[in-house]
């Protein structure tokens, strides 16, 4: 079973083959970095308008570099949502039109599922039931995988998600876009004492996660210097910030774990590139007896292997969509419409 996967949900153009659901034949990603890191964000107007310009090369280039031609194929996924809704529309009408001409079925599919999901195209990949973190640019939560379909949630952000938390503090201390990388690499260079910023707890008793007074925490501490901070204690300050989303991430984690008695646990999302969330992870596991499992990095930030993946499972499951499927910008993990 060949499927091809399309993805642009955000800021990335991007299409892939699958064989057989974990055998993957080609990968192909376009960035939009620079088109954005002028205005520190992603433009859902430019963002649409990129995706247009490069999305029928970056399927050719998939098809391609998979050694297949377009009558081999299968079927068809494409990111339904969550996501911009100019971008999605663009994913969704370029699927539609190489399904009616291949006379192809073609599914949505969820892209929080496919950010779980992607770690089937690991060897050996886990098999639910298992505890997972999700963090990106635009979703944060913690959920329990009893299987794949089936995510209870134990916990989301109530505010920035982690992702858009990085680059927020990234643009206010004038680090170029995207933040996350740049903050991760910066701290993991630093050798000094960082700055202790406040870690969130509801008053509630939720186990929800809150980045927004973090950031706020580190605006205040900024203008407390009353002058341009130095290059030392920008390090310290971003050290800092990282240090203490990082804990936050791994409590829950951890939390998550205990109260399930689930000894897996899956992290994914771009933010699953961080190197210091990775690590604290995998000590605290250690400690807890809880083995973890992240998708190599490129598989973690958006791409359409994910899509390609979790489409080949649904569709060969005997799920279709219509041909008068629409977006589904906010569409929450575990609702299948």
């Amino acid at each position: 079973m060949m499927i091809l996967g399309i993805e642009t949900s955000c800021d990335e153009t991007a299409a892939a083959v699958v064989r057989d659901g974990r055998t993957l034949l080609s990968h192909v990603v376009w960035s939009q970095v620079e088109t954005h890191a002028a205005f520190g964000g992603v433009v859902p107007e430019l963002a649409s308008r990129a995706h247009i310009e490069k999305i029928g090369p970056i399927v050719e280039k998939a098809l391609s570099d998979a050694g297949c031609l377009p009558k081999d194929l299968d079927g068809i996924a494409v990111t339904r949502g969550p996501g911009l809704v100019g971008s999605l529309l663009v994913g969704i009408h370029v699927a539609k039109g190489l399904a009616a001409g291949l006379e192809l079925p073609f599914l949505g599919v969820n892209h929080l599922e496919s950010h779980l999901y992607s770690i089937v195209l690991e060897d050996p990949a886990p098999q639910p039931p298992l505890a997972a973190l999700l963090v990106s640019g635009g979703h944060t939560l913690l959920a329990r995988v009893s299987q794949w379909g089936e995510y209870e949630i134990f916990a989301e952000t109530r505010d920035d998600a982690a992702g858009e938390a990085f680059d927020k503090v990234a643009k206010l201390l004038g680090l170029p876009y995207p933040g996350g990388p740049r903050i991760d690499s910066m701290t993991a260079s630093f050798q000094g004492e960082p700055v202790v910023f406040p870690r969130a707890r509801m008053k509630d008793g939720s186990a929800d996660l809150s980045f927004s007074g973090l950031k706020t925490a580190v605006l205040y501490h900024v203008k407390a210097l009353r002058e341009d901070p130095t290059e030392e204690q920008i390090q310290a300050i971003v050290a800092g910030f990282q240090q203490a989303v990082v804990s936050m991430l791994v409590t829950g984690a951890m939390d998550l774990c205990e109260q399930t008695g689930l000894k897996r646990l899956l992290l994914a999302g771009g933010v699953a590139c961080n190197r210091g969330l990775r690590s604290a992870l995998q000590q605290a596991g250690s400690r807890q007896g809880v083995e973890l499992f992240v998708p190599r990095p490129f598989l973690c930030t958006d791409n359409a292997a994910m899509t390609a993946a979790l489409g080949s499972r649904l569709l060969r499951e005997g799920m279709r969509s219509t041909w008068d499927m629409d977006v589904e910008p906010n569409w929450a993990l575990g609702d299948r419409e």
